[in-house]
């Protein structure tokens, strides 16, 4: 697999936010353009949900078919301290390996850019070297268009939120973890069971708004049917699901 030509490792939160690169696009995931992470994550007057972006969503499977979930860590600019799913982030314009997919390639499912976008930050927040991770490996179900203010963080008149068009992949994989500490705060595998526990109000836990929509939309379904999944069932690769 081709190295990426990323140059972030090391870098803080505010760094990373000025560097990267998000592709922006339009709520039928149309590209139309390129900004920067601080600039696309930012509810201001002048643009109160942000910068509409591409991003993607990583469910990792162990061979128990255990979901791999992590919780955020606190010095996230975005919903710092919450739980989420394996990894959550974006793919950036302007990278090499290609992480700008073009329509043809959402519309086969094969979505290398996304896929090597995926890679890239798996190695990054949870130290999963790319070997253990073949693009052949991620399969691609469908896309989110999502908007959330961070109101939990930043209070009522948030100036920091998230707006994206999301794409989920799944992939189930024998993994070895080295979190980075700048990005994750703690990770657990978890059965279908115990992440209900997780989730009922009374654990107290925090979750990231992308994850809830996930999991009380699809999760269940495509989870108890993963061996399906993994075959390429329950792909909806033509529709951009818009919950606001």
């Amino acid at each position: 697999m081709t190295s990426s030509s990323w140059a972030g490792a090391g870098k803080s939160q505010d760094e990373l936010m000025l560097k990267d690169e998000c592709i922006l696009v339009d709520e039928h995931d149309n590209i139309r353009g390129h900004a920067n992470k601080h600039s696309c994550h930012r509810f201001v007057p002048e643009q109160p949900q942000g910068q509409l972006h591409r991003a993607f969503s990583v469910f990792l499977f162990d061979e128990s078919n255990r979901l791999l979930i992590q919780q955020r860590a606190k010095d996230k600019i975005t919903f710092p301290s919450v739980w989420t799913n394996t990894c959550c982030s974006h793919p950036l314009f302007g990278q090499q390996p290609e992480e700008v997919d073009k329509p043809e390639q959402v519309a086969d499912a094969t979505v290398p850019g996304i896929k090597h976008a995926a890679v890239r930050k798996l190695q990054h927040e949870l130290g999963i070297p790319p070997q253990q991770l073949p693009l052949s490996s991620f399969r691609f179900l469908t896309r989110l268009h999502y908007c959330a203010a961070d109101t939990h963080t930043w209070g009522p008149q948030a100036e920091w939120g998230e707006h994206e068009v999301d794409y989920v992949l799944f992939i189930r994989a024998p993994v070895t973890l080295a979190p980075n500490p700048e990005e994750v705060d703690g990770v657990r595998y978890v059965t279908p069971k115990e992440l209900q526990e997780m989730m009922h109000p009374s654990s107290g836990l925090l979750w990231s708004p992308w994850f809830r929509i996930i999991a009380e939309k699809w999760l269940q379904t495509w989870w108890a049917d993963l061996e399906g999944v993994l075959k390429g069932g329950h792909q909806d690769l033509g529709t951009v699901h818009h919950i606001l």
